[in-house]
């Protein structure tokens, strides 16, 4: 393999160590004076792009161009930055502050790659604030392309790859042809922190700009969220004083028996 370009999608989410709460008037999550950061599943994405563009010059098989794109507002230069300083070459940037569903972002990536002619792009399988698990394979129903998901393990071969996922009974192995859409799971790898000259330096990378209706694509969201709500606060655990008391709570209390 000698020269690959893989595109690595991203998203700004708010921070997995952040305690979420929903706004007041029970219509979304309060996003505002809120710390955000890269979805910790496209982290994942970045360090297996870079990984592989790693190996690929230390083999000396070949060299890789990592792009990475995130759509939404302007403050996802921030998540591109972040990435570039990683170690990914250059970003794109798809500029809208209207919802971004989905389909809308998967149609939104679709452009994109017609314009960069990946060889591969890589998702994380799913955004911690929507859990939607759905853009990485419409993606691949809109391009056509075959899919690799939930992915643990990749080893690329000649124009193709080689992915152990994990699915609900163990893992499963499966090659596919490149191009092709690869879902990252946990288990892939563990991303690395970027250095501070690292990130001096990822200022100064490229980083393209384009408006959602640059791109022709109709982002209209399909879906109307009704209302969110917290769950309900956890009551506290009891005290038995013996096994016959247990099996009683369980099967008259709780009834789960």
């Amino acid at each position: 393999m000698s020269n690959l370009r893989i595109l690595v999608a991203t998203k700004r989410v708010v921070d997995y160590a952040v305690k979420i709460r929903v706004n007041a008037a029970g219509s979304a999550v309060e996003t505002a004076n809120v710390k955000h950061s890269m979805n910790p599943f496209d982290e994942i994405g970045t360090e297996q792009a870079i990984q592989i563009k790693e190996a690929l010059a230390k083999s000396k098989a070949g060299t890789a161009e990592v792009v990475v794109v995130s759509c939404g507002p302007s403050k996802s230069q921030e998540t591109l930055r972040t990435a570039l300083a990683m170690g990914a070459d250059r970003a794109i940037h798809v500029d809208s502050d209207e919802e971004l569903q989905p389909l809308a972002v998967a149609k939104l990536l679709k452009a994109v790659v017609e314009k960069e002619k990946p060889d591969m792009v890589i998702l994380g399988k799913q955004a911690i604030d929507d859990d939607s698990n759905q853009t990485g394979q419409m993606l691949a129903g809109l391009l056509n392309w075959p899919q690799a998901t939930f992915a643990s393990k990749v080893e690329l071969g000649d124009k193709s790859m080689t992915v152990t996922r994990e699915v609900d009974g163990g893992v499963e192995t499966v090659k596919t042809p490149l191009p092709a859409i690869l879902t990252t799971d946990l288990r892939l790898n563990v991303p690395r922190y970027a250095s501070l000259p690292n990130i001096m330096k990822a200022k100064k990378k490229p980083l393209a700009k384009f408006a959602a209706a640059d791109l022709g694509v109709d982002i209209k969201p399909r879906l109307q969220t009704l209302k969110i709500a917290e769950p309900p606060k956890r009551q506290g655990g009891k005290l038995v004083e013996s096994v016959d008391d247990l099996v009683d709570k369980l099967k008259n209390e709780a009834k789960v028996l």
